[in-house]
């Protein structure tokens, strides 16, 4: 009879079982081929366990028919006693051995697809890791490769198995006895098998709902864990309780009704094998009585049907998690047939770097085709050279940037670094060309070295302290207990807005790019750090082409060019006291900007001096 477990993951869409299952065997199969002979091999010392333990009934009835004779008790037929224990080891024996020789293929095989997995989710466009949700994807991930290791494990250690022992059986009652026993044995088996699999597949619908509310409940969970600062601002603890609660509660009723349909299943399994055992139990009893089998006979027929219908229990649980499995592992494998939105064009060569020129010709870009974002942007950084663009919110500063980076390909026009369609270029070599000091600094859960190394994995620790220092962090990465050892948190959320800043710019310096980025550099720094790092800034994109992306103009006034962006459009362009003069766009955001510092400025001079104690 079925056991109960819980495990596996909903299933979306259920496109046709049928085709879905052989498409996700067809899928994992290249995995295994690469591992052919042990493979062969494994198959090899599953047959020879499998030929020792049908033979351990054979010598138990010749064992019992000798010692049923009166001479019995004079001599021990000790070479079939001793043949039933060697056949009893040598079924365990044969049986680690298979598990040992294929262990390597089941776990080589989990470690390609999930590599395979992971690399595919990195090469994933900006969009698609926009719109995904973490928990869901990371619970998609682990359980398709745990599928696999319940796929091949049921299929080599349970299935097949108890296929060959059926064989095996099945032919020694056809030569052996009278066609009637293998008759009413396979009969049974195929109702047994009937009934298991129709249940099985009825209660499918309970674990699907039940595993695909239990992916929810957890995205809920990671989601509100993540935004753990947002949820203690607001003091939603309880609010976020009750939406965890309201998941588990549908978890909940799926799981009832997913027990409670297995207690069917084990009562409809359990009427099955007494109906068969009785029947071939009281034709072997009838043929002892008759004369026509010995007791032996009976021992083996009884023996034969244990070892059959033993593994037959566990039916109902092997063929759903063999079902389920092939589920995990579809929607993992759905992931590797996810549309890579930006692809290295076939002969793409590495971007050839120069001088450095960046290029916007005309370019027209959208998220989504119902709102333009840039529309026929065009300008030219010329090598060694700072351009600035300024801008309201939302007006497609940032989007510069991430065209750059090839995040997304442009609409219309093109983008160009030295000449090169960035297009034609392999997206490795264009990005490692470019550094970038992003609007939101977000840090790997690791060290503050770490985190600086990132830029350059393979850096000395010379090299990234001297980074630190050139981003002014070094003092405070000294002044930590485990200096450059220290955790930085989830997120980097150990450290403060800036020293986060801090971080990215060191890990830029530490990169050594031919072009740079500041998108928004210095937004999360006070007045007295930014101008300190807005001069660091200065000096080192010196002798490099550098884009920068600015809210605060004060950060800008020294630019080459500065280009002013509203609705997607360059409205203006050109050094910072030109376009003051014009009076337009950028001179009224510069008016604007400056009464709010000199408004904040008032209020700091006539705030009260902090209280002191004696």
């Amino acid at each position: 009879m079925e056991r109960s477990g819980i495990s596996g993951t909903g299933q979306r869409g259920a496109p046709s079982p049928r085709r879905s299952d052989w498409h996700t065997l067809a899928t994992l199969l290249p995995y295994l081929w690469a591992y052919r002979a042990r493979v062969v091999l494994a198959l090899l010392f599953l047959f020879a366990a499998k030929a020792a333990n049908v033979g351990v009934p054979l010598v138990l009835k010749q064992i019992v028919d000798r010692l049923s004779v009166q001479n019995a008790m004079l001599v021990l037929p000790a070479a079939l006693l001793v043949g039933y224990g060697l056949l009893r080891l040598f079924t365990t024996v044969f049986t680690e051995l298979r598990e040992f020789v294929f262990a390597k293929v089941t776990q080589r095989a989990v470690r390609r697809v999930a590599l395979e997995v992971f690399a595919h989710l990195h090469s994933l466009s900006l969009r698609f890791h926009l719109e995904r949700q973490t928990g869901g994807l990371t619970r998609d991930i682990e359980r398709g490769t745990r599928g696999i290791s319940q796929l091949l494990g049921f299929a080599l250690f349970s299935i097949l198995p108890t296929l060959v022992e059926i064989g095996l059986v099945t032919g020694i009652l056809l030569v052996k006895y009278d066609a009637w026993f293998a008759i009413v044995t396979l009969i049974t088996l195929a109702i047994y098998i009937v009934t298991t699999v129709s249940i099985t597949e009825w209660r499918l619908n309970f674990r699907r709902s039940m595993n695909e509310l239990d992916s929810k409940a957890n995205t809920r969970a990671i989601d509100s864990l993540l935004n753990y600062e947002t949820v203690k601002y607001f003091g939603n603890e309880r609010f976020e309780q009750r939406r965890y609660d309201e998941a588990m509660q549908r978890w909940e009723r799926a799981a009832i009704l997913s027990q409670t349909s297995l207690s069917a299943l084990n009562a409809a399994q359990s009427a099955v094998i007494a109906l068969g055992v009785t029947l071939i139990m009281w034709r072997a009893a009838a043929g002892v009585v008759d004369g026509s089998m010995t007791l032996g006979d009976l021992v083996l027929v009884n023996a034969f049907l244990i070892q059959l219908y033993v593994p037959l229990n566990f039916l109902g649980m092997v063929y759903r998690e063999v079902k389920q499995s092939l589920t995990d592992m579809e929607r993992m494998f759905r992931m590797l047939r996810e549309h890579r939105e930006i692809e290295d064009r076939p002969g793409a060569r590495a971007l050839a770097l120069n001088e450095g020129v960046v290029e916007f010709d005309r370019v027209e870009f959208s998220y989504d085709s119902r709102r333009r974002i840039l529309d026929e942007v065009s300008f030219r950084i010329p090598p060694g050279q700072t351009v600035a663009v300024v801008g309201a919110s939302g007006a497609g500063k940032s989007t510069l940037a991430r065209l750059m980076f090839r995040f997304y390909d442009v609409d219309a026009g093109a983008l160009r670094i030295d000449g090169q369609d960035l297009r034609d270029v392999t997206q490795a070599s264009l990005r490692a060309a470019i550094g970038i000091v992003p609007q939101d600094t977000v840090l790997f859960n690791d060290t503050v070295f770490y985190n600086i190394a990132y830029g350059r994995p393979d850096a000395s620790r010379e090299e990234v302290v001297e980074a630190a220092r050139a981003a002014h962090i070094h003092d405070f990465i000294m002044s930590l207990p485990d200096k450059y050892d220290t955790a930085v948190g989830e997120r980097g959320l150990k450290l403060s807005g800036g020293e986060k800043q801090r971080v990215a710019i060191a890990r830029a310096l530490l990169k050594g790019p031919r072009i740079l980025i500041f998108d928004e550099a210095t937004s999360a720094l006070d007045s007295r750090s930014e101008k300190a790092i807005q001069a660091e800034l200065e000096r080192i994109a010196q002798g490099r082409t550098a884009l920068v992306i600015a809210h605060r103009l004060s950060t800008v006034v020294d630019a080459d060019e500065i280009l002013v962006l509203d609705h997607g459009r360059i409205v203006e362009r050109g050094r910072h006291r030109e376009l003051l003069s014009r009076e337009g766009v950028y001179a009224g955001m510069w008016a604007l900007q400056q009464e709010e510092q000199e408004r904040e400025l008032a209020q700091d001079a006539i705030a009260p001096a902090p209280a002191t104690t004696n």
